[in-house]
């Protein structure tokens, strides 16, 4: 297996940046079209636990719409083969000090895209602050 072939590590990328987007400005319709729409989908959120799609939808409608800018540090991408890959990324954001966020995704291509199949957010004190 050939790890960060350029052209699907550069596809990736692309479609982290979009979920950045996509998260910051709640555009909930974009972060829905970019989860693997099954059952086996999970995400493990800052205060919550969803197993399947159904749930991370309903999470993501209900969720509060503002205040969600946040900066990126340490991104990395990496893919294994031409579909599968991970996106790990620290985050800060201003109205928490003292704090880093941690979110890891695994992506899966598909028929209609790459998916986010299986995601991790985090957030703790920041070690760098002390």
């Amino acid at each position: 297996m050939e790890i960060n072939i350029p052209a699907v590590k550069a596809e990736v990328e692309t479609v982290f940046r979009e979920y950045e987007t996509a998260l910051v400005s709640n555009d909930v319709a974009t972060l829905d079209r970019l989860f693997f729409d099954a059952p086996t989908t999970i995400r493990y959120g800052g205060g919550e636990n969803l197993y399947g799609y159904g749930e991370i939808a309903r999470f993501r409608s209900q969720r509060p719409g503002s205040n969600l800018e946040r900066s990126l540090e340490k991104t990395v991408v990496t893919t294994y083969g031409t579909d599968m890959a991970t996106a790990s990324t620290l985050f800060y954001r201003g109205n928490a000090p003292g704090k880093v966020g941690r979110q890891m995704q695994t992506w899966l291509r598909t028929p209609s895209g790459w998916k986010v199949v299986a995601a991790h957010v985090s957030v703790i004190d920041d070690p760098a602050a002390d």
